[in-house]
């Protein structure tokens, strides 16, 4: 086994042990509430269309929940591997809501609110969004390179910026008075066919799932096969080995942080021209925070952000369901998905048991050996 398929199998461990770990803490809470954990998680998987519920209203199944989960999904996806590349450089880009506002709002603006075919403004608005998010994320990366100001304080920063000169054009141009949020962006600017009636059945269908499972490819691609991909990972690694190797560091510095922020306006897009049709003020998304969870626990490879998003995201989408149905209140699964991130954090301390635990079973087989060889 190569080192870097013994890396990625000790990740994989950590990552089911972090799960286990939040799903057992999680029982125990509801054992302590009176309830059966057992059922509840099966709740979970119900309200996510994994599970087929006793009963659906009229224009429901299981399909169609299983759509609407996955509308939901897709902008973790985006905001996740975002979260990732910027990790593989060595920098952490907190300021994934604020760039999945700016790509956000800009396409509302400019493509959501105009009489453009489908044709022509769906695929516009995810240009515009890239671009909103690429631009704020390169602008962090090169304060970074630059003037050495710390990414985290100056995307936190951007952050608020944002929310706060959004929140006003919003409240002054663009707000629905009825629903005090944006008004609705128009049908053909949509990226979720939404309630589309096939058989009898309504569902909400994601176009930018196709592309969210595209960039999941593309960013593996990049990041193991390509020149830039080694001279992102290597600045991340040692900024000043990579400068004496000849690596233009503050070159990947801004790089990586425009393709984190270009993928964050993409999570902006599938979040409000997607999974939702307006913006509401006053507010960052939880995506851009949560998807540091899901990268921690999908060890920052894209296909462990997929599993991860896949399974973090069914336990924050059917927590409603379980709260209905199981009594529970639907914080629940914000307290597990923290026991889980909790767990992921400690990660350096579970390879570390496990390689201890490696390392005294492989002694003892060992001596056990020489014992047997000596006695023969």
């Amino acid at each position: 086994m190569t080192k870097k398929e013994n890396g990625g199998t000790e990740h994989f461990k950590v990552a089911v042990i972090a799960v286990l770990l939040g799903l057992l803490a999680g029982a125990v809470m509801m054992l302590i509430l009176g309830k059966n954990p057992f059922m509840a998680y099966y709740n979970l998987l119900q309200g996510c269309g994994f599970m087929p519920k006793s009963k659906y209203a009229g224009g429901k199944s299981i399909l169609t929940d299983l759509s609407s989960y996955i509308d939901f999904l897709t902008p973790m996806l985006f905001a996740a591997l975002s979260v990732a590349v910027a990790l593989k450089g060595g920098l952490f880009n907190i300021g994934i809501s604020g760039q999945m506002l700016v790509g956000a709002f800009l396409a509302t603006t400019i493509v959501g609110y105009s009489s453009l075919p489908a044709v022509l403004a769906k695929p516009l608005v995810i240009i515009i969004a890239a671009l909103g998010g690429m631009l704020i994320g390169a602008l962090i990366g090169f304060l970074k390179a630059r003037f050495n100001i710390n990414e985290v304080v100056s995307s936190i920063m951007l952050n608020y910026t944002a929310e706060y000169i959004i929140t006003f054009f919003i409240n002054t141009k663009y707000v629905d008075p009825i629903s005090r949020q944006s008004k609705e962006i128009s049908k053909a600017s949509r990226l979720t066919l939404h309630q589309i009636l096939i058989g009898g059945y309504r569902y909400d269908l994601a176009i930018s799932f196709i592309l969210a499972i595209a960039a999941i490819f593309i960013v593996r691609f990049i990041l193991e096969r390509t020149v830039l991909g080694y001279d992102i990972k290597a600045v991340g690694q040692n900024k000043e080995a990579a400068r004496y190797a000849g690596i233009k560091v503050n070159r990947c510095i801004t790089l990586s942080m425009a393709i984190s922020g270009l993928l964050a306006g993409l999570a902006g897009a599938s979040y409000y021209l997607g999974y939702f049709a307006s913006m509401q003020p006053k507010t960052l998304p939880s995506t851009g925070f949560d998807a540091i969870a899901v990268c921690l626990v999908g060890g920052s490879s894209p296909i462990g952000i997929f599993f991860a998003s896949l399974f973090l995201e069914i336990i924050a989408k059917g927590s409603t369901y379980m709260s209905s149905q199981a009594g529970l209140e639907a914080e629940i699964a914000s307290v597990i998905m923290g026991l889980i991130l909790l767990t992921s954090a400690c990660s350096a301390f579970i390879l570390e048991f496990l390689n201890k635990r490696k390392k005294i079973k492989s002694e003892k087989s060992q001596k056990s050996e020489e014992r047997q060889g000596g006695g023969n």
